[in-house]
């Protein structure tokens, strides 16, 4: 699933099937009352070709610049409801013992009914615990903005359960619902992680939200509880390891496989990602189960190509439930720029985060 929290709040989302000359179209209904609401919190299912959204302590995995590049399209059989874009830079900084990073974000829902844009700055710091041993902090703080399209918005009451929100005359049936006193929002969203490595294997440890920042454009309007409204902490666990099957060289990259798990949770929501990755060479591939610890939800599979500082893939979650019918799994496609290769010296990580790179 890619948003994993529930949040009540002003608004709810609802999809209902509507029958009209024969044919089902979907609508989607943003009631202006109190239900929940399914906010916005975009998970990659490329986790490794986007880090930082995983873990601030991941930030700084290379001593070269490392460009992100990503795009994900959720559900485009529902008419491109869920689409997520960003870009992001980080790099190691040795004489600081420091990695540096920002993202730049655009969350699209509901077709451009709502939509966030962020940009996060991050830091993290390498501490030497005792031989291959390390341990990285890391701390996030970033600036976002939500939008609130309200002339794309249908409401309840003003959908006919025979024909639909258009009438036989082909006006639009009108709502008694009334634009907020402003459809667009600020706030400052913080987070901090902590990752414990060695060349074999990874955990780590991620907490997104923790001023749990309040996302409801009712501002106490019509009896809005702004406590009610924050947007709650999200809680990573994740690990791995890396097995090395063939050694690399100047000419051919190292052959691996990397078994991962990444486990979620945010506001009684669970996520559960298993699986693994494998390099031969310059071809990379994936394959992951992901579960919500109630249902099975998707099988992710991935395939890339990789050719000195250029790396692209492509994923496809491959939707388990009945919703497959319909809504056409997700999408997408990761396009990474490691500047490591213009180094003059290659360089070699005693690391296990080739994965990231």
């Amino acid at each position: 699933m890619r948003y994993i929290n529930s949040i009540k709040s002003g608004f709810g989302v609802m999809i209902s099937d509507v029958k009209r000359t024969a044919s089902a179209i979907m609508v989607i209904v943003l009631a202006w009352c109190m239900s929940p609401l399914i906010a916005q919190d975009p998970v990659y299912s490329q986790f490794y070709n986007a880090h930082l959204q995983l873990n601030a302590a991941m930030a700084g995995n290379t001593r070269g610049p490392l460009i992100q590049m990503n795009y994900r399209n959720q559900w485009p059989g529902l008419g491109n409801i869920y689409t997520t874009y960003s870009v992001s830079y980080d790099q190691y900084i040795s004489k600081l013992k420091s990695g540096l990073g920002f993202i730049l974000l655009t969350d699209n829902a509901g077709d451009g009914v709502l939509r966030s844009t962020g940009l996060t700055g991050f830091y993290s710091y390498r501490v030497r615990v005792r031989d291959e041993i390390y341990i990285k902090g890391g701390i996030e703080a970033g600036f976002v903005n939500m939008s609130l399209d309200w002339n794309k918005l249908q409401f309840g009451d003003a959908i006919d359960p025979s024909v639909g929100p258009i009438s036989p005359g082909g006006t639009p049936f009108p709502s008694q619902e009334s634009i907020p006193g402003s459809t667009k929002k600020n706030y400052l969203n913080i987070g901090a992680g902590a990752v414990l490595y060695n060349p074999k294997y990874y955990v780590g440890l991620s907490l997104k939200n923790l001023n749990t920042p309040d996302i409801s454009f009712l501002n106490g309007e019509n009896g809005g509880s702004s406590a009610a409204l924050a947007l709650p902490v999200r809680i990573t666990l994740h690990g791995g390891t890396q097995i090395l099957l063939k050694k690399g060289n100047k000419n051919t990259e190292p052959t691996f496989i990397s078994p991962n798990a990444i486990f979620l949770r945010q506001s009684g929501y669970n996520q559960l990602n298993l699986g693994a990755y494998l390099s031969v060479d310059k071809i990379q591939g994936g394959l992951w189960y992901r579960h919500s610890l109630y249902n099975g939800d998707a099988l992710i599979t991935s395939f890339g190509v990789k050719k000195d500082f250029l790396k692209i893939t492509y994923s496809f979650d491959l939707t388990l439930s009945q919703l497959s019918i319909r809504q056409g799994g997700s999408h997408e496609i990761g396009v990474i720029f490691n500047f490591d290769y213009l180094y003059p010296k290659k360089q070699d990580y005693n690391d296990c985060f080739a994965i990231f790179r």
